[in-house]
């Protein structure tokens, strides 16, 4: 890229640190044509390569790409960048929603721990509506309000915010009840927090995955750089799935002059966008409306050309592969790709269950509060229940124990009722 009068950018960083390395001036000229390099039907090169081929420039070094065609009529160092090729889009091209797109906001092991809150409450508000006197005062003649059903549905209709009657009376269950009130806010809080921004990050998945999706689709257009080697790569291809590619790019003449009218398209919407990675990553980095395929194939790398036998070009490697163990390569790779994008750094990611461990926690104090709470309540009902019948505290707390936890209990007012009426 170019800033005012100077150049600026990977490859003339790469060209400075080379030159320094060898001990060589150079002076900088852009290629007449702004091609890369192809071979034309009579044989003729043109755009950067041409210009070496014919003595007009010493060195090419650009995104210039290894192939076999380019090595038999120009010497090309070792590859100082990797790349393949790729596809671009936009990032609002995204997948269709599952069925269970609700349950994304939490992991599957924080449902199962809501689950188990959720059944250990029932069972807590269960037992103490049996255990507390405050709530149960006549077991004998008395009919519990909650059985294990109601429970279910009382814990359940706190879960979605709805009261469902009748609420506990004694102290004891309204610890428990209050517990998991405080324990339902927080945690509907952080799903339609964390659902919502899962919803606004969605856009990152794409219908077009791979290049099997972009052939078997055709509502979104695609091409690559007219006479590319990308394009060579298409066209020379044997694989029936790129095959087809290029011959639906022919067909519909959806090739681009530059890559920088590739991500014009691409951002402008329904064009997918196919090209060299790195040159797709820069572009994923400087507009953050872009997001680049997951997969990339015909790996091979970027060298810088020069004239066939020039001996400098045996240097060059050498000095190439010096920058590279010497990590020079990879901190101007990360220096001129870095995002600017710092709002889509920020991914939504479901809520694990160390996030809840605070909420998990109160709500399990307040459960084995309540419930030891219950418990006194009946012991000191038993205890004084004791000193009227003249027997021993245990005694009595066991017969108390006995009778509220027995299951029939519920019916025994309505069965009593039904055996007096066959008396009468």
């Amino acid at each position: 890229m170019s800033k005012g009068s100077q150049l600026e950018g990977f490859c003339m960083d790469l060209l400075s640190e080379v030159a320094k390395k060898l001990g060589f001036k150079y002076k900088v000229q852009l290629v007449k044509d702004s091609s890369y390099g192809r071979q034309d039907e009579s044989g003729n090169w043109n755009g950067m390569i041409g210009e070496v081929v014919r003595g007009e420039a010493d060195l090419a070094i650009a995104p210039l790409t290894l192939t076999a065609a380019r090595e038999r009529v120009v010497g090309m160092t070792k590859p100082f960048m990797q790349t393949g090729i790729s596809i671009l889009l936009r990032k609002d091209i995204s997948e269709g929603t599952s069925f269970f797109d609700f349950l994304t906001p939490f992991p599957a092991e924080t449902w199962v721990c809501i689950l188990i809150a959720y059944l250990g409450t029932a069972a807590c508000i269960f037992i103490v509506a049996r255990l507390s006197p405050c709530e149960w005062s006549q077991p004998q003649s008395e009919q519990n309000k909650f059985s294990l059903f109601h429970s279910l549905w009382y814990t359940a209709a706190a879960l979605t915010l709805q009261g469902a009657g009748p609420h506990p009376r004694a102290l004891s269950g309204r610890i428990i009840c209050c517990s998991w009130w405080l324990f339902t806010i927080v945690l509907l809080a952080y799903y339609f927090s964390n659902l919502s921004s899962s919803k606004s990050s969605e856009s990152t998945h794409l219908t077009v995955k791979g290049f099997d999706d972009l052939a078997n689709q055709d509502t979104i257009q695609y091409g690559c750089l007219a006479g590319s080697s990308t394009l060579a790569f298409f066209k020379n291809s044997n694989n029936p799935v790129y095959r087809r590619i290029h011959e639906h790019m022919e067909r519909t003449k959806s090739f681009v002059s530059s890559v920088d009218e590739g991500v014009r398209r691409a951002k402008e919407g329904n064009y997918a966008f196919i090209g060299e990675s790195v040159s797709l990553d820069l572009a994923v980095a400087r507009h953050c409306e872009l997001v680049r395929a997951h997969e990339v194939i015909g790996m091979r790398g970027y060298s810088i050309a020069a004239p066939l036998g020039y001996p400098i070009i045996k240097n060059l490697s050498v000095a190439i592969l010096q920058l590279s163990e010497a990590g020079e390569l990879a901190y101007l790779r990360s220096k001129w790709w870095a995002s600017s994008c710092i709002a889509d750094k920020a991914k939504s990611s479901p809520v694990q269950p160390h996030s809840l461990r605070g909420m998990f926690l109160v709500l399990s104090l307040g459960l084995c509060l309540g419930t030891l709470l219950a418990v006194l309540e009946l012991t000191s009902r038993s205890r004084s229940s004791a000193a009227d019948q003249r027997k021993s505290c245990c005694t009595v707390l066991t017969e108390e124990l006995s009778l509220r936890l027995r299951t029939n209990n519920a019916n025994r007012p309505q069965e009593s009722v039904d055996k007096d009426k066959e008396k009468a």
